[in-house]
């Protein structure tokens, strides 16, 4: 076998492991595109929306409506809601979409309720 057609034997060989690897690698592009359409149907089915909720107090039930009562009085603008979970009583405020939202109105209400804090809330 002479030193030419080694070369032509050896870049046929090249060739071919090229052409195997990009059908490899496009299989595994056409399985990452199923997995993502798969996974936007199951979020589409299985839809949980999160909510930001601002939490005013976290205490005892006479406490709580004083400071939702402060709050009114300072922001008539955000609705706020007793909610009670055995054993404490605790005052928030909103059901923001997003994060952002709520800390931009968590930066108004800290100027007069200094350990308010965002909470993430399923409903």
């Amino acid at each position: 076998m002479t030193i030419s057609s080694k070369k032509l034997l050896f870049v046929i060989f090249l060739a071919l492991l090229l052409s195997i690897t990009n059908l490899h690698s496009q299989s595994e592009a056409e399985k990452i595109t199923n997995l993502i359409e798969q996974k936007r149907s199951f979020n589409k089915k299985n839809k949980s929306s999160i909510v930001y909720k601002i939490q005013l107090y976290n205490g005892n039930e006479t406490e709580a409506y004083k400071i939702r009562s402060n709050f009114s009085t300072s922001f008539p603008e955000y609705n706020t809601k007793i909610i009670y979970k055995s054993p404490e009583w605790k005052t928030q405020v909103g059901a923001f979409n997003t994060r952002l939202e709520a800390d931009r109105v968590l930066n108004i209400i800290k100027e007069k309720f200094v350990g308010a804090i965002v909470l993430e809330d399923k409903i």
